[in-house]
């Protein structure tokens, strides 16, 4: 009877109360089915189309790392084929129906993403389902998925890097330190122990009803609540595994490093790292404005008034149980030294005159403006959903103007004093040569090498 409640009144408000739903985009049609899976539901009056995000709450963080790519791996795996058609006939399928689908394996978890039109919502759901609980896990497939990572990860260090002591290749400086620091895996898992029984265990443990989250957003079906209940009604829940606790900081990390990236060039990125300490109720919110904060300072010094760099950027990001707070700026490799100096001062002197009061109040006003224009469109919609999760309840998303009208300079200040108090470490990734040391060493090259003809010409005359 609870069920039938609650479809009866999301049938009338589909009914009824789309468009005045898609007006307060934070609120929500979601309720639990019975075995647990979360629904999210937004009717907008966006007509003929659905964007569809279908989320399993597993991730890299479960596992350590020599398992690290696990859950990316079935991600693959789901895709190559519920049937002797395989990868090609499972896309036909979709592109049949007019859809289009990818998948996302995150720290935190793993998500579905579909963009179907309006009228093939629900057998595009059955695709979906049919894919993540049809596939066979052959050994033929699994290889397959494993060669697909390795390329879409990237290669191994080459051997001139190892030989450099690089130990391995991340995706960029900020990765590279919290792996000295314990927080990140120092190696690319090399999938060699990701079998079939480690697959399918991470399925009958993970995906299950209790752990998914579905949210749906635009024209949707009328008939949509019913189906629900009926399809996604009947996924068998699971007892949840123990959650792994993150690792803290393990490792030990030089101030200063210079990163080879390459065997010749004349360009250098610096990277400014600091780990971000806690600054009270209004944390998130406060860095990330203090972010946008030094965004605009870093590209009003760098590029506009020393042109020397075209886009700098600020940058916020987790690993493990460590936030980071970095300065990123691609310049001319001779002037790494005098790109350092400058973000130095820069931060000083921030530190000591303080923010600047229009600025803050200038840039509250973007961000605030950003909540509405970047929640524009179904899929824009639904992905706002897909990443605020964790301030979902009872049918509403928690609304972040609040929280940033609260910041105020002061605090700003606070926090930007405080991070400069904090470890700081200089990464400066460039290639091994410049143009001008190749040239240097080409020529050394050859004068080595004719003076040992010379000498092997006196020889041959002495004999």
């Amino acid at each position: 009877m609870r069920a039938m409640a609650r479809s009866l009144a999301l049938l009338l408000g589909l009914l009824l109360c789309g468009p005045l739903w898609a007006a307060d985009y934070l609120k929500v049609e979601g309720y639990p089915l019975d075995n647990g899976l979360q629904l999210i539901l937004k009717p907008t009056t966006e007509r003929g189309h659905v964007s569809i995000r279908l989320v399993v709450g597993v991730g890299f963080d479960q596992f350590d790392c020599d398992h690290k790519e696990l859950p990316h791996l079935l991600e693959h795996l789901l895709f190559s084929g519920i049937d002797d058609s395989g990868e090609a006939g499972l896309e036909e399928r979709m592109q049949a129906l007019g859809g289009d689908w990818n998948a996302f394996t995150r720290d935190s978890d793993t998500t579905f993403v579909l963009e179907v039109p309006a009228a093939n919502q629900r057998a595009a759901l059955d695709l979906l389902l049919a894919a993540l609980f049809n596939t066979e896990f052959t050994a033929e497939r699994i290889e397959a998925a494993k060669r697909v990572i390795v390329h879409e990860n990237g290669e191994h260090p080459a051997a001139w890097q190892r030989l450099l002591g690089a130990a391995t290749k991340r995706d960029d400086a900020t990765e590279q330190l919290a792996a000295e620091l314990g927080q990140a895996c120092a190696e690319q898992d090399s999938l060699d122990r990701l079998d079939a029984a480690a697959l399918e265990r991470l399925h009958e443990q993970w995906y299950v009803a209790n752990n998914m989250t579905l949210i749906m957003v635009g024209d949707l079906d009328r008939r949509l609540p019913a189906y629900l209940e009926r399809r996604f009604g009947e996924l068998p829940p699971g007892p949840m595994p123990e959650l792994r606790e993150l690792p803290e900081n393990t490792g030990h990390a030089e101030p200063e490093r210079t990163l080879t990236s390459g065997l010749v060039g004349d360009t250098a990125q610096v990277n400014l790292i600091f780990t971000e300490p806690w600054v009270g109720e209004l944390d998130q919110g406060t860095w990330q404005m203090l972010r946008d904060y030094l965004q605009w300072a870093v590209y009003r010094d760098l590029r506009l008034e020393q042109s020397l760099a075209y886009s700098p950027t600020v940058l916020r990001s987790a690993y493990g149980s460590s936030s980071f707070f970095s300065i990123h700026a691609d310049v001319a490799r001779k002037d790494v030294a005098q790109t350092q100096q400058r973000l130095h001062e820069l931060l000083q002197r921030l530190a000591k005159d303080g923010l600047d009061d229009a600025t803050v109040e200038r840039l509250r006003s973007v961000a605030l403006a950003r909540q509405n224009w970047t929640a524009q469109g179904n899929s824009a919609l639904a992905d706002t959903y897909w990443s605020s999760l964790g301030s979902y309840a009872d049918g509403r998303f928690a609304d972040p103007a609040p929280e940033l009208r609260k910041i105020h300079t002061a605090q700003l200040d606070a926090a930007l004093n405080l991070l400069l108090k904090q470890p700081s470490y200089l990464r400066v990734e460039q290639p091994l040569l410049s143009t001008a040391g190749l040239y240097g060493v080409g020529a050394v090259a050859v004068v080595i090498l004719l003076l040992a003809l010379v000498g092997l010409v006196s020889l041959l005359r002495r004999r």
